[in-house]
């Protein structure tokens, strides 16, 4: 008997669909990280500055998300939540919903252990020269930490992208989806999903490459104080 292997390479229509969910996850992915990191930055806010009592509800939120799992979030957010407030969104928007505030839990909680890493020294001097708490966060707190910790928050970043493969347990026609779809029309297993690995690891050096080059250009001081 003869193998041959990626024999789904000579179809045009598999092709498509691999490129398509590829581009599908990296893409939700990247609007997932950015929408998680601004909310990761509210939560790390309200729990590094106490505010109002607030930051409670805020630990609450960081430690419920990172203590259940993606696929029990993502169903709750797909099937859970149009049942109790009547509406029904298109399945990648449930996705992203899922993924976005499983992110902004990951990164709050990194952001935190970076925020601790600031001085207090630097935020007293501030407020001895009349700085509004949220200036001082923004001007001298976030971004020492937000530098000191870009090398975690990417590889969190990395390692919740490799992870996005599960949205396509409710359907999201993502990368994973894809070479579902063509195991099961083709029957060639091991081809399909040596092809996976390799699309995985692909995205996951550009993402790679991706964060170091936007930290070099934010963050040049880093390097220097090291």
């Amino acid at each position: 008997m003869e193998l041959r292997f990626f024999e789904i390479f000579r179809n045009a229509d598999y092709l498509r669909l691999l490129f398509e969910g590829a581009a599908l996850s990296a893409g939700l992915t990247l609007l997932a990280g950015v929408i998680g990191f601004a909310i990761a930055m509210i939560l790390g806010f309200l729990r590094h500055r106490r505010v109002f009592g607030v930051h409670w509800v805020a630990a609450a939120y960081v430690e419920f998300i990172r203590n259940t799992p993606l696929i029990v979030q993502l169903f709750f957010v797909a099937f859970g939540l149009p049942l109790l407030l009547g509406y029904q969104w298109p399945f990648w928007a449930h996705a992203l919903l899922a993924l976005v505030l499983n992110f902004s839990a990951y990164f709050a909680e990194i952001l935190r252990a970076g925020f601790n890493t600031v001085g207090k020294g630097q935020e007293e001097a501030a407020q001895a020269m009349g700085i509004t708490p949220l200036i001082i966060f923004f001007k001298i707190t976030l971004p020492q930490a937000v530098g000191k910790m870009f090398p975690s928050l990417s590889s969190q970043f990395i390692f919740l992208f490799l992870t996005t493969g599960i949205i396509s347990e409710i359907g999201v026609r993502d990368l994973t989806n894809a070479g579902i779809f063509i195991d099961s029309r083709t029957f060639r297993t091991f081809e399909v999903f040596v092809t996976l690995t390799a699309i995985y690891i692909a995205i996951s050096l550009s993402f790679k490459a991706l964060m170091v080059g936007v930290y070099r250009i934010l963050f040049p001081w880093v390097g220097l104080q090291r």
